[in-house]
């Protein structure tokens, strides 16, 4: 990150030396005219220069401030530039050296249940005797059982085949037992899923640790007992799940006692209700999506809620929640969806507005030279509406050390999440800046450090700045209302 800096700072300086050229050039043309108005009026040309003299010594400490501003912008620039290089080479490497989230945008599908029947169906193919003769198998039958094939599909439970004789021809018998499937819709779905956003440190990509639980219930409809396939999708896109439980009737499975790790097969007596609860734990990135339309089947009832700590957005046509609770300014958002007696080709799908640390700090970076000026600009008001002294000195420091605090916040960034590295550096400036001005110069200077952190809050920056500029202006127009002290 330093030899970027360096060369961020390179750049920079090989950017204003190229003005050099055009501002001396102006300077030149503004001396030669100072120097035709002083051959043309003598008198008046001698008046401005004792006028500027008098007043030359308080100007060049106001310009010492420009200096400070122009001074601050250049380091917070090569540091947002210094830090948007890390992120950037972060993303592009082979190899890194902390861990990368482990999933992405996952999607969930409604678990499947069957009621499982088996059938025998018997053919017999009769070859008659010029054919047989034909053959010349010389009773060696069975030599011809490959050519008849084998009936295709996994469902396959039984398989008698073989060759008999009836008086001259020769009889071939095949009978295949094969499993079918009778969908059984589920009595009940309780899900939910809990999902907490983390950013890490360094930048890597925000991401999400996601604990999901579901609670179903099906009934057996049948008279006898019979045997029921619970078949639970393992999430798509969720990474590596950990925690994984399948609990039927009080009795918990884990993935290697299921088979294919989350399938349940048992013997469920007549009119017999099951009850079975999923857990597991994951990470996820981006979206979360629970899928209903893979099968028509209708849903008597169905109760999911999600809860995040982010704001969420829905995908085009998925089902809307039937009830949203929000806390405000980016607290914990629960959505629910409570459906009953219905069939839908629509899934829930739920995605997070959410930008990368990538272009989040970038847009802090930017917002920090127009914190300098508006601090320069605030404490002037302030000084004037307050009656204060303002030395232009103890100014630039104030900004220097305001700038001084934001680079540190993008360097804290490699080492912390930006959430607390950025307000961290932030307080640093704060602290830099009242021990240059004084504690009367607390207000405007603690606007300034809160500007750029409004965009730490994705998706709600711009409400963050007009309640900031809302609270600047109030406090203006009270200092500005009350009386003046006299002497």
């Amino acid at each position: 990150m330093v030899h970027t800096a360096l060369n961020a700072l390179l750049d920079a300086l090989s950017w204003l030396a190229g003005l050099a050229v055009p501002l001396a050039i102006t300077l030149g043309a503004l001396l030669l005219a100072l120097l035709l108005v002083g051959l043309l009026d003598r008198e008046r040309f001698r008046a401005g220069l004792n006028w500027a003299g008098s007043r030359l010594p308080g100007l060049g400490h106001w310009v010492l401030v420009a200096l400070a501003v122009g001074a601050g912008a250049l380091v917070t620039q090569v540091t947002r530039r210094a830090v948007d290089v890390r992120l950037g080479a972060q993303l592009n490497a082979r190899y890194a050296n902390a861990a990368d989230p482990a999933g992405g945008q996952t999607v969930q599908s409604a678990p499947r249940v069957s009621l499982l029947t088996t059938r025998t169906y018997s053919r017999s193919l009769v070859l008659p005797a010029d054919v047989y003769a034909r053959l010349n198998l010389n009773g060696g039958w069975e030599t011809l059982l490959p050519y008849f094939g084998n009936p295709p599909g996994l469902t396959v439970q039984d398989l008698r085949e073989g060759f008999t004789r009836r008086g001259r021809n020769l009889i071939y018998t095949r009978d295949v037992t094969l499993q079918t499937e009778e969908p059984l819709g589920l009595d009940t779905t309780r899900a939910r899923a809990d999902l907490r956003f983390v950013d890490p440190a360094g930048g890597r990509g925000t991401y999400y640790n996601a604990t999901f639980t579901a609670d179903y219930a099906f009934t057996n409809p049948r008279k006898e007992a019979a045997p029921v396939r619970f078949v639970f999708p393992l999430p798509y896109g969720s990474g590596t799940l950990s925690g994984f439980r399948l609990t039927v009737n009080g009795q918990s499975y884990r993935a290697s006692d299921l088979r294919e790790g989350s399938v349940w097969e048992g013997v469920v007596p007549a009119g017999q209700t099951v009850r079975v609860n999923v857990t597991y734990r994951h990470q996820g990135s981006r979206g979360w999506s629970y899928n209903l339309s893979d099968r028509r089947e209708p849903l008597r009832n169905l109760d999911l809620t999600v809860t995040a700590d982010r704001p969420a957005k829905f995908e085009r046509y998925s089902l809307y929640p039937t009830s949203i609770t929000r806390s405000a300014f980016g607290g914990v958002q629960t959505l629910r969806w409570q459906l009953q007696d219905v069939i839908t080709a629509q899934n829930v799908a739920v995605v997070f507005a959410q930008g990368s640390v990538r272009e989040m700090l970038a847009k802090v970076g930017l917002m920090e030279p127009l914190a300098l000026l508006v601090a320069t600009l605030l404490a002037s008001v302030w000084a004037l509406l307050r009656h204060l002294p303002l030395p232009p000195l103890r100014l630039a420091g104030a900004v220097l050390g305001l700038a001084v605090g934001f680079a540190l916040g993008g360097v804290l960034t490699a080492y912390l999440p930006p959430v607390l590295a950025v307000p961290l550096g932030s307080l640093v400036g704060l602290v830099f800046g009242v021990l240059a001005l004084g504690r009367a110069y607390l207000p405007p200077l603690i606007v300034a450090a809160l500007i750029p952190l409004a965009f730490l809050a994705v998706g709600h920056s711009g409400l963050l700045l007009t309640l900031l500029a809302a609270v600047t202006l109030l406090v203006g127009l009270r200092a500005w209302g009350r009386p003046r002290r006299t002497a």
